[in-house]
């Protein structure tokens, strides 16, 4: 019992610390300033930010126990890298290319800020300023199309030769500024087909495939 509340700060959890604090700065800045700010996705933003500060103790303390162990650390970066990265699969809905995309950028970052013991603490800002960095330009640069599923009823208009009157007619019912039009899965027997809207707007959400889709749930049904 004596020893539960001798509490001592260590070199290497002082070191830990200061890790942290860079690491929770730079992914809290790409997840609220540049993720978000686009997207408004409070679920995934919530998702990012947790699983940040959780893989970086997880792949602290494992890489710090194998040391104090005298255990090989390359092998057990290897698995917990593999255990890290398959968490990613568990999840009950497919998640969206941008989200996936800043998740492994979010996971890495962690990952580097944890287990880079012999860099120096400038060498890090240095590696999580260039992602930043990086994520920004592409950001700025790159304009991502919003989109929506529309079950549309008039299918004559889905004939190539007829885009022009398919585009009016869904900018006249719709009240958007169409951009391109897909068109998924066809019901002759409804008189129905899957639609794939895309148009300038101010809200992004995850886009859904329309291969084969040709009745859509709730969530699909949300717009985009």
């Amino acid at each position: 019992m004596e020893n539960l509340f001798n509490f001592t700060i260590t070199t290497d959890f002082g070191e830990m610390m200061v890790r942290f604090v860079i690491c929770l700065l730079f992914n809290w800045f790409i997840i609220d300033r540049l993720y978000y700010k686009k997207s408004k996705r409070r679920d995934f933003y919530f998702t990012f930010l947790l699983t940040s500060i959780a893989i970086f103790f997880l792949v602290f303390f494992m890489i710090f126990g194998l040391d104090k162990l005298g255990g090989k650390t390359s092998m057990g970066i290897g698995i917990g890298l593999f255990g890290i990265f398959s968490i990613m699969r568990y999840r009950t809905d497919a998640m969206p290319v941008r989200e996936m995309t800043y998740l492994f950028v979010i996971i890495s970052l962690s990952v580097v800020n944890a287990i880079a013991s012999s860099a120096t603490t400038s060498e890090i800002l240095l590696t999580d300023f260039i992602v930043t960095v990086a994520i920004w330009v592409c950001e700025k640069r790159l304009r991502i199309e919003h989109s929506k599923l529309v079950q549309y009823d008039r299918i004559e208009l889905i004939k190539p030769e007829r885009r022009e009157d398919l585009i009016a007619d869904l900018e006249n019912r719709l009240g958007l500024d169409v951009i391109n039009v897909e068109v998924g899965a066809v019901d002759m027997l409804r008189d129905m087909a899957i639609v794939k809207v895309y148009y300038k707007g101010n809200s992004q959400k995850e886009t859904i495939s329309i291969d084969s889709k040709l009745k859509l749930s709730k969530e699909d049904l949300k717009t985009v």
